[in-house]
């Protein structure tokens, strides 16, 4: 990795120097920083690693400047579920695609060649050229899944996350409404929509159903 990270910083220097970018020695300095964050970074995130290296500058030169690095190739910017722009190295002939734990916001990198392979077979049969493509896996990581609880209410669950239904609190009152609805034990639910707030949309058997907040609490279930 030190010798790509030595190639990115000479084709920086030429290629910034060779197009007349302004502020030269800066825009290096963030450079060397950023190619030592291992990790997708957001601006702010970046001018506070810069601060803690003794590096002032304002966070829209910062944002500037990684603009820059992303018009010439040296980096690229990602938009996660949660719309937070978010800036990874770009090295060349390295692809990788993304997963990212909708609990605590882990993006673990991995790259499959059968992957790969798969999609540039399935752009031939539609006779397509593929000029770029990206994925990306929304799930739960392993060590969010360890501290899981096992039993769950359904206001708790994440969108696109799979259960079964348990069992249901609140007395016989809530349980007769749930059951009015058309929702049992045994049930497998898929969510469609949960923001942590407000409505919870999910599917069973093709149906949709829209539930309450409270209700909703009152649905306890096992992850699938």
């Amino acid at each position: 990795m030190k010798q790509i990270h030595n190639q990115e910083k000479q084709q920086f220097k030429k290629l910034f120097k060779q197009e007349l970018i302004d502020n030269f020695e800066e825009r290096f300095k963030i450079l060397e920083v950023f190619l030592k964050t291992e990790r997708h970074i957001a601006v702010g995130e970046l001018v506070q690693i810069l601060e803690d290296k003794g590096f002032h500058f304002e966070p829209d030169f910062v944002r500037d400047t990684l603009k820059l690095m992303c018009r010439f190739g040296f980096a690229q910017v990602n938009r996660f579920d949660n719309g937070l722009v978010r800036y990874e190295h770009r090295h060349l002939c390295q692809h990788h695609d993304h997963m990212i734990c909708t609990k605590c916001r882990r993006i673990i990198e991995f790259h499959n060649d059968r992957i790969e392979l798969l999609q540039v077979q399935i752009a031939d049969d539609y006779d397509f050229h593929i000029l770029q493509h990206k994925m990306e896996i929304y799930g739960i990581c392993s060590q969010c899944l360890k501290e899981r609880k096992q039993i769950i209410p359904l206001a708790m669950a994440k969108q696109g996350e799979q259960l079964v239904i348990k069992d249901f609190t609140g007395g016989s009152g809530a349980r007769m409404r749930l059951l009015s609805i058309g929702l049992k034990i045994g049930d497998t639910i898929d969510v469609i929509t949960n923001i942590g707030k407000g409505q919870v949309v999910i599917a069973i058997d093709c149906k949709r159903y829209v539930l309450g907040r409270g209700l909703s609490q009152k649905i306890l279930c096992r992850p699938v």
